[in-house]
């Protein structure tokens, strides 16, 4: 007994006693699964949410006086009347779809006289239509069309049933939901998917990559190979491809199996098929994306792993690069707006980027393709230096 206590102390000493061992096995774990959902709860609220004191932007056709200056009093609207002519109806319902604008609110000409004149139960036909068109797509547009009810329906309640709102399944304008199913999918998509790609990919990489490298520096088969005639370049890059297709063969088997999963998680509420409208060079492009990713990863983490002398080591080691990975594809879902053609160049991102303008039918061709060119040039340096450190005997072998 004395002999196990002996070991048990032994083996607590060893752990407790390295700092960075503690780190990452008891603090790490528990801090990024806090980080993580945190942000990404906070993610997906900001892209469903509206701030407080958001203005909305409203078109009115025939809306009375008295409701535009009592009923909406206070509803931070900001109303700009329109006569309804059929030549601006394209242009109107055009900048709800794109967001410059959020609702149009529609009144039939006599709307007032009809409701005073209507009786539910008595007077023949329906009762009075107002027509509110609005985006779902854009959480302002909703916030906008929950403003403009919530007074309608304050209203109707003090007069009993007088009118309608969207009754029927268009309006004089089309379609009242400028928006679609797929484009609200897609949406989800861009943030969710760059997120779990990145993720999968990185699981991979880094369950293979390590005990290639350290594993065999550790084992001291490493020597074996060095001393064989063959280039380093040679054996730098036959690393990197034979992980890379490790790496990507792991990172399609998770990527296939949250794909299928899509519909139960979303559940009845949403059909994922109606965001699958993706074309031919939208998949071509994810895939050069997701190929070019995993051959920096892989070239990230080859290096990691050259400099280590073990694979627990190289675990730890790799820790920063992983936060890293995890931050930046975490950014779509903060919906974070990148902007300019500089992020094509900063690896990692430009690569986040690209998927989740896929993944929201939004895909620029030269930013894909420059992300691509970034991630090939960026491997093609990593994989030089690699190359200089499997020569480096200090590195290789500790000396």
């Amino acid at each position: 007994m004395s002999n196990v206590i002996t070991i048990i102390k032994k083996e607590l000493a060893r752990f407790f006693g390295d700092k960075r061992l503690v780190f990452t096995t008891l603090i790490m774990p528990g801090l990024m699964i806090y980080l993580m959902y945190s942000l990404m709860g906070d993610g997906m609220m900001k892209q469903f949410t509206t701030a407080d004191d958001y203005v909305a932007k409203a078109y009115a056709v025939n809306m009375p006086a008295a409701l535009k200056n009592d009923l909406f009093q206070g509803a931070q609207i900001e109303w700009e009347d329109w006569d309804g002519n059929p030549a601006d109806q394209e242009r109107i319902l055009k900048e709800i779809e794109d967001g410059e604008k959020d609702i149009l609110v529609y009144f039939p000409e006599g709307f007032m006289e009809d409701v005073d004149a209507y009786q539910q139960g008595i007077t023949a036909g329906n009762a009075p239509q107002i027509e509110i068109y609005y985006n779902s797509e854009k959480s302002d547009s909703m916030a906008a069309h929950e403003r403009v009810m919530n007074g309608l329906d304050f209203w109707e309640e003090k007069m009993v049933n007088k009118f309608d709102v969207n009754r029927a399944e268009t309006g004089v304008y089309g379609n009242f939901d400028q928006g679609s199913e797929s484009g609200m999918m897609s949406k989800m998509l861009a943030g969710m998917l760059p997120m779990l790609i990145m993720t999968f990919i990185f699981s991979g990489v880094s369950g293979v990559a390590p005990e290639s490298i350290a594993g065999e520096k550790e084992r001291g088969t490493i020597a074996t190979l060095l001393v064989t005639p063959m280039k380093r370049s040679a054996l730098a890059l036959g690393k990197v491809i034979s992980l890379s297709f490790i790496a990507l063969m792991a990172g399609i088997s998770s990527f296939l199996g949250t794909t299928l999963s899509l519909p139960k998680m979303m559940g009845d509420q949403v059909d994922v098929s109606a965001a699958m409208s993706y074309g031919a060079l939208d998949y071509v492009m994810l895939f050069l994306v997701i190929i070019s990713t995993v051959l920096v990863m892989v070239s990230v983490i080859s290096i990691i792993s050259a400099y280590a002398k073990s694979v627990k080591e190289a675990t730890t080691m790799m820790a920063p690069f992983m936060i890293v990975v995890i931050l930046v594809s975490l950014l779509p879902m903060l919906g974070v707006d990148f902007g300019g053609k500089t992020v094509c160049f900063i690896p990692m991102l430009n690569s986040v980027t690209s998927m989740s303008g896929i993944f929201g039918f939004e895909r620029d061709i030269i930013t894909c393709l420059a992300s691509i060119g970034t991630n090939i040039v960026v491997t093609g340096i990593l994989v030089t230096i690699l190359t200089k450190m499997f020569g480096n005997e200090n590195v290789m072998f500790g000396k």
